[in-house]
């Protein structure tokens, strides 16, 4: 990806809007607590946040307030793994969430501050999370890694995710 040029896939848009940042931006039509807790929840995070098909997330661990620590641990089917920690310094529910993360291997080029944002209007959410990285060489090589179609499958999943739990809303 060209960092100047926005990409869509399948709902799910990626920019870099500054030197060191990516920015996704999807569109989710369900309410924002149901959304946030999609994000907090470590029982709902394991059904969706596992990345391209073979890999699962065996451990997700949050302590969910400002200075809790969170802890992800993702398993391909072949063996291989994949660490994350990070620590949260701001929690607003449901609009906002602040943390670190760093990978236990890693490849990013240092710790990276993610900012996830959740607005919702005519009961859908927008979710906008900025990752800030340590400098563009980083950012740059995330771009050209599979973050994005491993970001893209994620979202994919919560929205038929979140589209099953309103029809269980609406069904009560």
């Amino acid at each position: 990806m060209n960092a100047a040029t926005p990409r869509t896939t399948v709902g799910l848009k990626v920019s870099a809007p500054g030197a060191r940042e990516i920015l996704l931006t999807r569109l989710f039509d369900a309410p924002r607590d149901l959304v946030f807790d999609a994000f907090t929840k470590p029982e709902l995070i394991k059904r969706w946040m596992f990345g391209p098909e073979g890999w699962s997330l065996p451990v997700c661990d949050l302590e969910l307030k400002a200075g809790g620590k969170m802890h992800y641990v993702w398993k391909h089917k072949d063996g291989n793994s994949m660490g994350m920690r990070g620590a949260f310094r701001e929690i607003k529910r449901p609009s906002r969430i602040v943390h670190t993360e760093i990978f236990d291997e890693d490849w990013t080029g240092g710790e990276t501050l993610v900012t996830t944002l959740f607005t919702e209007k005519d009961g859908k959410t927008l979710v906008e999370q900025t990752i800030l990285y340590s400098s563009r060489a980083a950012r740059d090589a995330v771009l050209k890694s599979p973050m994005e179609d491993g970001a893209a499958q994620g979202y994919n999943r919560l929205d038929k995710f979140l589209a099953g739990q309103a029809d269980r809303r609406g069904a009560a």
